[in-house]
């Protein structure tokens, strides 16, 4: 029970969750809460492929790592801009922020993984498996901006400057998150490719990619 009380400060947006006291145990809730709910709907994602228990177990292990990566990647950058910006001394307070939001944003796709199960029972087809999965990460993205820009408000109420840096962080996180997603795939696992954590052609352009499953499936 505590633990869900804990899940629903995190979705409250709690002041706590990101203006200091105990370090320790914020960072062990937001891990907590990304291990957990990532690994819980990488798992409903892994299950496109039936009985194949191995891509379950993969998509579960690989969707925090997604999520692990990308923030770790696009964080350098946005040090540098946020010093730029001469917003330095808040950096410990956004880190928070953006890291809480990402514990919702897990929190979020678990609650969209009966639809993605629903989905997998009700339509066929590998292309529509993967943009439906793309289009949950994309709802349950915009839910979590809803999240950020309440963490956020402190901030940006304390330097104007914030609110800029608030939009950057989600350009650059969206750009690397769709990339990483690619190199990192399958996540679903195609029924007649054997099951592999990581592709042999890792590498390539996962905007050009979207582009060709989107022509696939109007039929053009």
């Amino acid at each position: 029970m505590k633990g869900l009380l804990l899940v629903d400060d995190v979705l409250r947006a709690r002041p706590w969750l990101v203006r200091g006291g105990d370090h320790v145990r914020w960072l062990l809730i937001v891990v907590t809460i990304m291990l957990v709910f990532g690994a819980l709907y990488g798992a409903v994602m892994g299950s496109y492929s039936g009985a194949r228990y191995q891509q379950i177990l993969y998509s579960a292990l690989k969707v925090p790592l997604l999520l692990a990566a990308t923030f770790a990647l696009s964080l350098p950058s946005f040090f540098v801009l946020n010093t730029l910006f001469g917003l330095r001394d808040d950096f410990a307070a956004s880190i928070r922020a953006l890291a809480t939001t990402q514990a919702g944003l897990t929190v979020v796709l678990v609650s969209f993984a009966p639809f993605t199960a629903l989905w997998y029972v009700s339509f066929g087809g590998y292309d529509s498996a993967k943009m439906f999965n793309l289009l949950m990460f994309g709802i349950a993205s915009i839910a979590a901006q809803g999240l950020l820009r309440r963490f956020y408000r402190p901030l940006i109420q304390s330097n104007p400057h914030h609110r800029i840096m608030m939009w950057i962080w989600l350009v650059i996180y969206a750009f690397v998150g769709i990339q990483m997603a690619w190199i990192l795939r399958p996540f679903i696992g195609q029924p007649d490719v054997p099951t592999t954590f990581f592709r042999t052609e890792a590498w390539g352009n996962a905007y050009v990619e979207v582009a060709r499953t989107l022509l696939r499936l109007l039929g053009w």
